[in-house]
């Protein structure tokens, strides 16, 4: 298994609870340092609370799954 694929299994434990709030979370792109960066959608991406959702729940997920990657950041959608 890739390491896409395995941040994604990750991302699948989280992923209820963001589409439960009406939001989601995609994978942008995985960089050669190991850095994972994402897209938070929906409700996510305006939410207030969104810097926590990232760090307390979206990037402790990925790296208690992925060891490997050395931190997840959050990429800004253009408006």
């Amino acid at each position: 298994m890739n390491l896409t694929e395995q941040v994604e299994l990750a991302l699948e434990t989280i992923r209820p609870y963001l589409i439960a709030d009406g939001g989601n979370v995609a994978i942008e792109e995985i960089t050669e340092d190991k850095v994972v960066r994402l897209r938070l959608l929906g409700n996510c991406s305006s939410c207030k609370m969104s810097f926590m959702t990232m760090k307390a729940g979206i990037e402790q997920a990925i790296m208690k799954a992925v060891p490997e990657i050395r931190a997840v950041e959050s990429v800004d959608v253009a408006v």
